[in-house]
C-alpha cells in the first residue's frame, strides 16, 4: 500500500469512498438531517477538489493493487476580516475529508493518510490542524483522539416545533 497525491485515474474509487462515508453518516445520524442526494456521487468530489485547489490544499490517496482504498483532503484555513479581534489566527490546516474503505479499516491506512497530511501542513508553516467531526461518529472521534487531537468547540442543535 502506498500514499500518493490524487490523480484523476482514482476518481471513481474516491467517489465510492465519499459515498461510503455518507452512507455511514446516514446510518448514525440521530437527527435524520443528512441525506444522500442523487447528485452526491458526481458533484461532491468536484466540490471537494475545487476547495483543495482554491485553498492551497492537497488530496492524497492510499492505493493498494491499483485501487484507492482511502482518501484524505485538506486545505489551508482562512479567517474573516474580524477574526483577529478575538483570536490569534495562527496558520492552520483543515482536514475536510478522511475516508478509509470499511474492508481495510483498522490496518493503519488512516494513520498513514493523517501523517502524510500533517507533514504537508507542517511543511507550509501551519501551526495547527482542525478537523470537523460529526458528533455521532464515535469511531472517528476515538481515531482522532488516538492521533493526538482534542475537542475545542461544540455545535449544539435543538429541533423546535
Amino acid at each position: 500500500m502506498n500514499i500518493v497525491e490524487y490523480e484523476d485515474k482514482y476518481v471513481e474509487d474516491v467517489k465510492d469512498l465519499l459515498v461510503e462515508l455518507e452512507e455511514y453518516i446516514l446510518s448514525i445520524d440521530k437527527d435524520g438531517l443528512d441525506q444522500l442526494h442523487p447528485d452526491y456521487r458526481d458533484k461532491m468530489i468536484l466540490k471537494d477538489l475545487q476547495e483543495v485547489q482554491d485553498n492551497a490544499g492537497k488530496c492524497y490517496v492510499a492505493v493498494q493493487d491499483g485501487k484507492a482504498i482511502g482518501v484524505i483532503m485538506g486545505i489551508v484555513g482562512t479567517y474573516d476580516r474580524y477574526d483577529y479581534l478575538d483570536y490569534k489566527c495562527p496558520k492552520r490546516g483543515v482536514i475536510t475529508e478522511l475516508v478509509v474503505s470499511g474492508n481495510v479499516r483498522g490496518n493503519g491506512v488512516g494513520q498513514l493518510l493523517m501523517k502524510t497530511m500533517e507533514e504537508y501542513f507542517k511543511s507550509i508553516g501551519c501551526e495547527y490542524i482542525v478537523i470537523d467531526v460529526f458528533a455521532y461518529n464515535d469511531l472517528a472521534i476515538k481515531f482522532y483522539e488516538k492521533q493526538g487531537y482534542h475537542t475545542r468547540g461544540l455545535l449544539d442543535i435543538k429541533k423546535i416545533d
